[in-house]
C-alpha cells in the first residue's frame, strides 16, 4: 500500500480465461467474492464499458453491504477497470477506481490489482485485507 492506493499481485493456479470468467460472471462471483466468512448472495454484471455491476456482500453478522460501480475498460481476458463505491453497509462513500490485469502464465495466471482514489481518512488496510481474503477464496475455488 503506497500513496493512498492498494497494490496487490497474486498468482492463481488456473488459466487466464478461467480467472477472468470468475471475476466477471455473476454466478461465479457469488461463489468467492468477499473476504473470510462473507458471502455474496446477489451479483449483477453488465460487462461492457459504461455497464455497471452490483455485489451484495453478507458479513457473518450484521447487515448486508452493497457495492456498485461502472466499468470503464473491459478487455477480455486481459484487463478490467471499474469504479467502486459503497452504497450501503460502509461509511466510506468515496468512489475509488480498481484496475485488474490478468497476465497469462500458461496454466497459471498472475493478477495485478490496483485500487486508488481513496479519501485521506480511508483505512487502506481494510481494503488490502479484504482483497487478500477474496483472493484466497478464489484460489481455492479455482483449484476445485
Amino acid at each position: 500500500m503506497t500513496d493512498r492506493k492498494v497494490d496487490l499481485t497474486y498468482v492463481f493456479d488456473a488459466p487466464r480465461d478461467a480467472v477472468f470468467r470468475a471475476w466477471t460472471d455473476p454466478e461465479e462471483l457469488k461463489e468467492w467474492w468477499g473476504p473470510g466468512e462473507f458471502t455474496t448472495p446477489h451479483a449483477e454484471v453488465d460487462l461492457r464499458p459504461g455497464g455497471g455491476y452490483v455485489l451484495v456482500m453478507q458479513p457473518p453478522g450484521g447487515e448486508p453491504m452493497r457495492l456498485a460501480g461502472t466499468y470503464r475498460q473491459v478487455e477480455p481476458p486481459e484487463r478490467l477497470v471499474y469504479t467502486w463505491r459503497w452504497e450501503t453497509g460502509n461509511p466510506d462513500t468515496t468512489e475509488s477506481v480498481v484496475t485488474v490485469e490478468f497476465h497469462d502464465l500458461g496454466e497459471r495466471t498472475e493478477v495485478v490489482l490496483t485500487q486508488e482514489g481513496f479519501a485521506p481518512e480511508t483505512p487502506l488496510e481494510m481494503y488490502s485485507v479484504g482483497w487478500e481474503g477474496g483472493f484466497a477464496k478464489l484460489a481455492a475455488r479455482l483449484k476445485g
